[in-house]
């Protein structure tokens, strides 16, 4: 049986870190190993993460807890992979939680596809109070509307050989145009496996910000070999974002 770590990367969450972490205990199969990567928080956040050690330790999932200066959430990122000793991998935010089933689909999914990444559909929570789901695909079209980072799971040989560029907020999307443009097996499940908090870093865009970003997203699609036309695409889901944050 393939075996399951999961990542959080953290700075500052003692408002938000909890809910995660129950999300991760609550889980219907267990994770061999939950990896706290924290960057140095001044807040409570490394303390309420040491209190659920005997928690998990209950439920046969090892939690280890990491607090040192980082260069940025993808450079957090990193370091939990290097630490990483599961067979797949998943990574999911402070800001966000996972649906109890989310690790038994994952396994479930990878033992039976063979894919080698895999994402699913996710529930965004907007700041007024509204939500909405956003569905997972796999197509010919590639957007990065169809993908759902938070849900992601990666097989630890994908990132044997990828990681996180460390380059700007759109460095997970990169990683996956580049998985995908490698010709891995990739596997789009239609179902709610996570939830994100909309308003994070990713989200807070001042109006200033979005010429920029439309600029860095073009990039990261003309680098993976996509058409100049997808300049349109990024113009959208930028203005999207925008309206939507």
């Amino acid at each position: 049986m393939l075996t399951i770590s999961i990542i959080t990367v953290c700075f500052n969450s003692e408002k938000t870190i909890r809910r995660t972490m129950d999300s991760v205990l609550c889980q219907t199969v267990m994770p061999s190993e939950y990896i706290i990567i924290d960057g140095l928080s001044s807040d409570g956040t490394v303390g309420i993460a040491e209190s659920y050690k005997e928690k998990f330790a209950a439920k046969g999932t090892d939690l280890r807890v990491y607090s040192e200066k980082d260069n940025g959430i993808y450079d957090a990122m990193n370091k939990g992979i290097d630490k990483a000793e599961g067979d797949i991998i998943g990574i999911i935010n402070s800001d966000d939680y996972y649906e109890p089933e989310a690790v038994e689909v994952m396994q479930h999914t990878f033992e039976n596809e063979g894919c080698d990444l895999a994402f699913a559909d996710i529930c965004m929570h907007m700041t007024n109070g509204r939500s909405f789901v956003k569905k997972a695909r796999v197509r010919k079209y590639t957007t990065s509307r169809d993908w759902n980072h938070p849900t992601q799971f990666v097989s630890a040989k994908v990132y044997e050989r990828f990681r996180y560029r460390c380059r700007d907020i759109s460095d997970d999307m990169d990683l996956y145009f580049r998985v995908k443009k490698a010709g891995y097996r990739i596997v789009a499940v239609n179902k709610v496996l996570a939830h994100f908090t909309m308003g994070g870093v990713s989200n807070r865009i001042p109006a200033r910000e979005i010429i920029p970003r439309i600029k860095r997203r073009y990039r990261i699609y003309r680098e993976n070999g996509f058409s100049r036309f997808y300049l349109f695409e990024c113009i959208g889901f930028e203005l999207i974002k925008y309206v939507l944050a």
